[in-house]
């Protein structure tokens, strides 16, 4: 590998719009997210099938396993 051309690695602190913070490595000192694991409906266990005109249950009954 050639030397002296990866960017230096510092203590990066970020911070979440929903007030979480925490610290990671990075070329950068400070990031600002929208979203991180402790408000992503994912992970909190908030998500919510958005059904536009029942197209779940026409899906489901046109793959229903017999």
């Amino acid at each position: 590998m050639k030397k002296d051309i990866h960017p230096k690695l510092v203590a990066c602190a970020v911070t979440c719009s929903c007030g979480n913070t925490f610290e990671i490595e990075s070329a950068k000192d400070e990031m600002r997210i929208d979203i991180c694991n402790e408000c992503h409906p994912f992970f909190t266990g908030s998500e919510r099938m958005v059904d536009t005109a029942g197209r779940i249950e026409k899906f489901n009954q046109r793959y229903a396993k017999k």
